[in-house]
């Protein structure tokens, strides 16, 4: 993302921007959709490691069970990305890609909970994560397509603000159910809890609801007689997306090649606070061990729970802070802004292990909260005027391979050196991640943002 003060590119300036300025709560309105898309990553997010490890996962092979997210995003994102720039259908251009996978994706949520298996439940992530992964580069596009350029950041910044408030809601569900009264330890014949269950129905629910209700209130535009001359001037199918994708490459604006440095270090780093934060506070409020005897699961669903609430604190503070950082980027620029969440999250997240009490361990949900909303939102901000308008959804596409790449290099990397170098101890991977988060701090910072 690139900040609102900048000069647009020369290929924004070719042409008067068409569309018309949209008032804040159709903003809102038009993100709503990504409302229930993020609430079905943080139920993911969430939830994915207790029922992998309720099914008998191993600590050193949980980031394998997590490949389903990278990989579907490097493959599906930029070949959807590119397929929607070019697609001329009675809904619109991005329309269909939003409701084949919103309904991809909740027949998966319905589904995941009543998982029997690890690999019953690791191919329901797979379906899961390609039906968000259909959704999510299409929906990155739309705003930029429906936007004038000084509305943007505001646009992906309330995307930003929606992705804090939709997880908080999500890691927020299963103890509010305990709260009406379910028991959390009253699990199916799986092991998996029924509060985990209720909540990934009601994220079935939510995601092709959001969707729906995004699409019916603030429509695609209208293609103009010059936009659909020139897609139809363009080779249409899969072996014509694969090659924009490559030209797309190779075009590449140098803003955005930067970028890949900082997005490397803050999406290894987030990727392993997922995977690992349940176990490293298992390990430290109960230091006896997460699996065995009756008591040793029931422990592991308390600090799963507590997991689960630190999520929704730093979620929160997401939610708030991506607001409040709208007027900060348009004054300060999107590149310092970032850094400086980067910064607060890296700090956060190395503090971690060091703390031994429940209550303690709240607190740097706030430098963690101001990371997450940086990451959703700056980094979109800087990317979003560098590229040309008629390339947005592949740039978009490519983009996202940004985070995934890391994601699948944290996949492959961790269970090497889990061992040797972390000690099999799930405390020393929050700790690397926050490391990492100062990295790429560092990385923004080189970013060079200017036309």
């Amino acid at each position: 993302m690139t900040s609102a003060v900048q000069a647009p590119s020369a290929s924004h300036d070719a042409a008067p921007f068409r569309a018309p300025r949209l008032s804040l709560p159709r903003i809102v309105e038009m993100n709503l959709g990504f409302f229930g898309l993020q609430f079905s990553f943080g139920l993911q997010q969430a939830n994915m490691t207790p029922i992998y490890t309720f099914l008998g996962a191993d600590e050193a092979t949980m980031p394998l069970l997590w490949l389903a997210g990278p990989m579907t995003g490097l493959l599906i994102q930029p070949i959807v990305g590119a397929l929607s720039d070019r697609t001329n259908s009675r809904l619109g251009r991005r329309t269909p890609y939003f409701l084949i996978g919103a309904v991809i994706c909740s027949l998966c949520l319905f589904l995941m909970p009543y998982s029997s298996a690890l690999w019953m439940a690791a191919s329901l992530l797979w379906l899961l994560d390609a039906g968000n992964n259909i959704t999510m580069e299409p929906y990155r596009a739309y705003i930029a397509d429906r936007l004038e350029p000084g509305q943007r950041p505001a646009g992906f910044l309330i995307q930003s603000a929606f992705t804090g408030l939709a997880q908080c809601l999500s890691y927020a569900t299963p103890s509010l159910l305990v709260g009406f009264g379910i028991s959390q330890n009253l699990v199916d014949i799986n092991g998996i809890p029924v509060i985990v269950r209720i909540a990934f129905v009601f994220g079935a629910i939510l995601s092709i609801s959001t969707i729906v209700w995004s699409v019916v209130r603030v429509p695609e535009l209208k293609l103009t007689e010059a936009e659909l001359a020139e897609m139809a001037a363009k080779p249409l199918g899969a072996g014509a997306a694969l090659a924009e994708i490559r030209d797309a490459f190779i075009a590449m604006p140098r803003p955005m090649r930067q970028l890949a440095w900082a997005m490397l270090c803050q999406w290894y780093a987030m990727f392993v606070y997922w995977q690992f934060i349940s176990l490293s506070v298992s390990r430290t409020l109960f230091p006896g061990g997460e699996r065995g005897s009756a008591g040793a699961n029931a422990d592991f669903i308390s600090a799963s729970l507590t997991a689960q609430q630190m999520g929704v604190a730093y979620n929160a503070v997401a939610f708030i802070g991506a607001l409040a950082l709208i007027p900060v980027v348009r004054r300060l620029g999107a590149k310092p802004v970032h850094a400086a969440c980067l910064v607060a999250s890296g700090i956060a997240m190395m503090s971690l292990p060091m703390l031994d009490s429940r209550a303690a361990m709240f607190v740097p949900m706030i430098g963690i909260g101001l990371g997450w909303a940086g990451m959703m939102g700056n980094t979109y901000v800087m990317l979003a005027d560098c590229i040309p308008p008629e390339r947005t959804g592949v740039y978009m596409g490519i983009f996202n391979m940004f985070i995934v790449v890391p994601m699948l290099i944290e996949t492959m990397t961790m269970p090497l050196i889990y061992a040797p170098l972390l000690g099999s101890d799930p405390r020393n991977a929050i700790l690397l991640a926050g490391v990492l988060m100062l990295c790429g701090a560092v990385a923004t910072l080189r970013v060079r943002t200017a036309a």
